[in-house]
């Protein structure tokens, strides 16, 4: 009797010890993750409060309405003139044509890797699909440059092909492995029993994946292309490369253009610190800023929105 009440005895001291040691580690990841997310949000303040400090003042010299709806770019004119309507109009039509072509190819990816393809396969493809997330943005700038600016010129008869064309197509590839891993993701969230019922009703895998796992998963679909428009948004070196760089306002993708990015990126080296041109490019990266941050923002609440609805399913 004695023994056994001194090894309880023990093995309740060691218990205590054990959890005494885990909690202070716990503390200790706690602390580390408080940090992190302080640390973001300062960062983020940080952010926008220099774009405030560096591009609000330009609106002394440019009223907003004019700079944001004029035509015509001179910031070494006397007196400068600053309107993005050319920049603003080339970063529409490069993410239009970006999103159009990666939408449906990244859901169909999607819904091959969700539904159709075997296990072995899908696990193979899908981490292939997401490295190429990691190509450099000036990579994929030469290879709009070298391979697809003679395609486009000769398929359409242009002039040159660096136009908005060219940048669309190179930004949906670089949108593709986002596209296609939210979605295949979201696809997967769907519980097996909305399939197994459909199947029970006669309908085929196509009308199912058509008419029952998209559906179910058209939130998360949406936050996959919102993320993809966010990241055409703010591409940067592949757009400067081949979009062409004209300043004039395109009323086609087929013409030269100069995205809001490009315009930063091309502009910033010649501004002046504190000038008006340097204020006016700070101004660009807060529109900029504003409107990424506004879609990733909706593509969080459409995720969240995903993780609630299935977050008690069954998926695969």
């Amino acid at each position: 009797m004695v023994e056994r009440r001194a090894s309880t005895t023990a093995a309740g001291a060691l218990q205590q010890s054990l959890r005494r040691r885990w909690r202070w580690r716990e503390r200790v990841i706690e602390a580390w993750i408080l940090m992190a997310g302080v640390l973001a949000v300062v960062v983020l303040l940080g952010i926008v409060v220099l774009l405030l400090k560096e591009g609000l003042p330009v609106f002394a010299h440019t009223p907003p309405w004019e700079f944001l709806f004029g035509t015509h770019w001179y910031p070494v004119s006397e007196p400068p003139t600053f309107g993005i309507a050319p920049f603003f109009v080339a970063t529409l039509w490069v993410t239009l044509v970006a999103t159009a072509i990666a939408v449906p190819v990244g859901v169909g990816c999607a819904a091959y890797l969700s539904e159709v393809a075997p296990t072995a396969l899908r696990e193979t493809l899908k981490p292939i699909i997401e490295m190429l997330a990691g190509i450099p943005s000036v990579v994929m700038g030469f290879i709009g440059l070298l391979l697809l600016s003679p395609l486009v010129q000769s398929m359409f008869n242009l002039n040159t092909g660096l136009c908005g064309l060219t940048a669309g197509i190179m930004l949906s590839l670089m949108s593709l492995p986002i596209i296609v891993s939210v979605s295949e993701d979201a696809l997967g969230a769907v519980p097996n029993e909305f399939r197994e019922a459909s199947y029970a009703l006669g309908a085929t895998r196509w009308e199912t994946i058509r008419h029952v796992c998209i559906p179910a998963a058209l939130s998360g679909i949406a936050a996959a292309t919102m993320l993809g428009v966010g990241r055409a948004i703010g591409e940067t070196m592949t757009v400067l490369m081949v979009a062409g760089g004209a300043l004039a306002v395109p009323v086609s993708p087929t013409e030269p253009m100069m995205p809001m990015t490009a315009a930063l990126a091309s502009g910033i080296g010649n501004a002046v610190r504190g000038g008006l041109q340097y204020q006016a490019l700070f101004a660009i990266g807060l529109i900029l800023f504003i409107m990424t941050l506004s879609v990733n923002l909706v593509a969080d609440r459409v995720l969240a929105r995903q993780k609630r609805r299935f977050g008690s399913g069954g998926g695969r």
